[in-house]
């Protein structure tokens, strides 16, 4: 018998960052603007787990000259493939917040 995975959200949340900043296009994860603002807008992923399925928010910045909407396509399919493939665990809704482009 295979004994069940526990994984902390901590860990979902890491592999969520990487498999976002993966993808061409993406800058960095995280809030844009000064860092007042970066600290008042919180946690830029969120992970919520229920009954073994997982419900993840991330926020990126894309790089100049991306088109966003194939890039939020792109972070979302990357990090719902990494929750499933990586962690085994089914995957929810994905939101991506693209939060602004450049550097």
């Amino acid at each position: 018998m295979i004994p069940a995975l526990a994984v902390s959200r901590s860990v979902i949340r890491d592999l969520v960052r990487l498999a976002a900043f993966e993808v061409p296009g993406v800058l960095r994860v995280g809030w844009a603007g000064p860092a007042w603002r970066r600290l008042a807008a919180g946690r830029p992923i969120a992970v919520r787990v229920r009954g073994g399925v997982v419900e993840a928010r991330v926020v990126v910045i894309a790089r100049p000259g991306q088109p966003l909407g194939p890039l939020a396509g792109d972070v979302r399919s990357a990090v719902a493939a990494a929750v499933e493939r990586l962690l085994g665990l089914a995957i929810g809704e994905v939101t991506v917040r693209i939060d602004g482009s450049g550097g």
